[in-house]
């Protein structure tokens, strides 16, 4: 047997968590938030770097007052450490699914969940009946960061701008309107289906728009410049679904909101939909990393979500006009 090599011996001495460390402080760009986000100390993050960085003969990070930085051939070292921890992570999903496997990080648009998250999670409970899910709710730019970093396995949202999206890949799913939604027992109900909406008496009422900064606030936006309508009797911004929901059916306020949130609502017959037309359709997509692939648990969350999807492309219009 030919003597072992340095390189055979670096092998053999490099550790899971010397790689885990590694990445967590090229996501992190800061030996402290790496070492809150491995749940370890900053000082065992220094000592497992100086391991790796000994066992590889090349210095990995420049760190200064500002951050650690990765250095030219940690850039080419990392991408090679994702691919091992994630075939790593493959091979361990590859036999589990189990009450003991780590759970899936789901993170959703809240005015996404109501009408598509039932179906998805009826699919995937057939493939995957013992898989645990964690959802994550949130603002669009906030969850691709969290996909970004790693601490989400896919995200259901919409598509951002190219700087937000780099390294990760969009894939249309459907595309839904922003619609108008009251109580079925508003002032403006009787009027809400014959010809042209009142939208002259808007105004008077409360309105619930989207946060600031989101892309179907700024449809709502449009929408309302085009027509010389102002808030004038009070206006809620929010993505909370459960906060908008009680507004609307509790009092006389407008919900301006993309139309899978209040789908339910609409269906039940709790809320009408005024029939003022905002376009354009938002798109909504899947978005995943584009440098891991996905596990065995992924994969079954992804047929489940595309199956999913494609049935609500098929849904007859009349029944989104409701």
């Amino acid at each position: 047997m030919p003597p072992a090599t340095r390189r055979d011996q670096t092998l053999v001495r490099i550790r899971l968590r010397h790689l885990q460390c590694f990445l967590a402080v090229a996501q992190q760009g800061n030996l402290r938030r790496a070492a809150q986000a491995l749940a370890i100390t900053q000082p065992a993050v220094t000592k497992t770097l100086n391991e790796l960085e000994d066992m590889l003969g090349t210095p990995l990070f420049m760190r200064g007052r500002k951050g650690a930085t990765l250095t030219p051939e940690a850039e080419v070292f990392m991408r090679h450490a994702n691919a091992s921890v994630d075939a790593l992570t493959r091979a361990v999903d590859s036999v589990g699914g189990g009450p003991g496997e780590a759970p899936l990080r789901i993170g959703m648009l809240p005015t996404v969940a109501p009408s598509f998250m039932p179906q998805v999670l009826a699919a995937f409970a057939a493939q995957r009946p013992l898989a645990a899910l964690r959802i994550h709710s949130g603002r669009n730019k906030q969850l691709l960061e969290l996909l970004r970093s790693r601490e989400l396995d896919a995200v259901i949202g919409r598509l951002s701008e190219p700087d937000v999206m780099v390294g990760l890949s969009f894939e249309h799913l459907y595309a839904e309107p922003l619609v108008i939604a009251l109580r079925a027992g508003h002032p403006l109900a009787a009027k809400a289906y014959r010809g042209k909406p009142p939208l002259a008496a808007l105004p008077a009422y409360p309105m619930l728009l989207p946060l600031a900064g989101t892309m179907i606030r700024q449809l709502a936006d449009g929408f309302l410049a085009s027509h010389g309508i102002a808030p004038r009797a009070g206006l809620v911004e929010t993505l909370d679904v459960v906060l908008a929901r009680a507004l609307v059916l509790g009092g006389d306020a407008l919900w301006f909101t993309p139309l899978g949130a209040a789908q339910p609502d609409l269906d039940s017959g709790a809320m009408l939909r005024l029939a003022a037309s905002i376009t354009p359709e938002e798109p909504v997509g899947l978005m995943l990393r584009i440098d891991t692939a996905p596990s065995a648990t992924l994969q079954a969350w992804l047929g489940a979500v595309r199956s999913a999807a494609a049935a609500k492309r098929v849904v007859p219009a009349k029944l989104n006009r409701r």
